[in-house]
């Protein structure tokens, strides 16, 4: 099949999604379409501009496709309004993501244009296929919820026969480099916190949506019941970071192995494989990717009992011990109990949960199975 791939806001785990695609189903005929990951409302709301008109783009569009997939950002009405023969090629979309179950920030105007237009794409798309269930839900959940407050003309009803049509379907775990570091997933975290230091890491965007006010409160109370502990703490940054990322830096240099995006993508697997523990603070998550690949190599997660991590692991026996009891009105408690639950982990040897079902071998014939409905 001819495949158009758009990813209109091309992030550093989307660009992973769109290649681990085009590399696993090479039999297909993949043309890949993206824009740089910056001016996050702009790029949204404008995609459909700047691919129909730019001369980069506009011959590329015009080819003759069997099918498109498009990430959620994607502005499809716009883009079939400007480029008519899309108009009649069938429009996977995928969910990375949604606007719908962003924490409250004072950095979100605009956000109701940016979740319109997601919706008008999710309404005008085939098929709707997002990373987790619990990304599903909130978009379901979010869109009904701003129709309804909407004026007149206007019903949540509209997007029974897009939710009824959506599935779930994970990114996969594309892990070549697995094997160089004979990691097995029955590593745990059992160390004499005494004579050894746990290892942490943790790794997301350096944004406020990931919690770093949570990560430096969980840092200041293994201090102050003297740990003997290291992290590193990795993951993609931006023009402008948290603050707190400059306190931690200044207060525990002492503990920190990495700050910062690791050189390369091997370097990265080295951090997460050499870890005992991956820690997460986040306040918005849809699949956890970067929980998913540290525990693939053998990490023990401590997560905070929200947004998708009550799923990752819902099949598992004893899911719980994962999970420390989120508090967002208290920074301080939620510490508490994140740093309880090292402290269980590393005593008790829990071991790390299989997440083989998230592997590319796994995932990848899902994929082409949901690709050749198109045929």
């Amino acid at each position: 099949m001819r495949i158009l791939l758009i990813s209109a806001y091309e992030a550093s785990s989307h660009k992973a999604w769109a290649n681990t695609l085009m590399n696993g189903l090479g039999h297909h005929e993949w043309t890949y379409l993206s824009l740089p990951a910056r001016h996050f409302a702009w790029r949204i709301r404008g995609n459909a501009m700047s691919f129909a008109f730019d001369p980069k783009f506009k011959p590329i569009l015009e080819k003759p496709y069997d099918l498109v997939i498009a990430t959620s950002m994607t502005d499809c009405v716009g883009l079939k309004a400007f480029c008519p023969d899309l108009q009649h090629v069938p429009w996977l979309l995928y969910f990375h993501e949604n606007q719908f179950a962003y924490p409250a920030s004072d950095k979100q105007q605009g956000l109701i244009e940016m979740q319109m237009v997601t919706l008008y794409s999710a309404l005008a798309a085939d098929m709707c296929v997002f990373n987790s269930q619990f990304n599903q839900a909130t978009f379901f959940s979010g869109a009904r919820a701003l129709l309804k407050k909407l004026p007149d003309y206007v019903s949540p009803d509209w997007l029974n026969d897009t939710q009824a049509k959506a599935l779930v379907l994970p990114v996969p775990l594309d892990m070549p480099v697995l094997d160089e570091f004979l990691v097995s997933t029955e590593k745990s975290a059992n160390l004499n916190i005494q004579d050894e230091p746990v290892k942490l890491v943790w790794s997301a965007r350096w944004e406020f949506d990931k919690g770093p006010d949570r990560l430096l409160a969980i840092l200041e109370e293994l201090e102050s019941r003297q740990l003997n502990y290291e992290i590193a703490i990795l993951g993609e940054q931006f023009r402008s970071t948290p603050k707190e990322f400059d306190q931690i830096q200044a207060k525990f240099s002492h503990r920190i192995t990495q700050f910062g995006f690791a050189p390369s993508r091997a370097d990265y697997l080295g951090f997460l494989a050499s870890s005992d523990v991956v820690l997460s603070t986040a306040l918005h998550e849809f699949q956890g990717l970067a929980v998913l690949e540290a525990v693939a190599l053998g990490c023990v997660p401590v997560l905070p009992d929200r947004q998708v991590y009550p799923q990752l692991f819902a099949n598992q026996q004893n899911k719980d011990q994962y999970l420390y009891q989120g508090d967002l009105d208290s920074i301080q408690q939620e510490a508490k109990r994140a740093v309880d639950l090292i402290q269980f982990v590393v005593a008790n040897d829990v071991k790390a949960p299989d997440v083989s079902q998230y592997h590319v071998r796994n995932l990848l014939t899902k994929y082409d199975e949901l690709i050749e409905q198109y045929s």
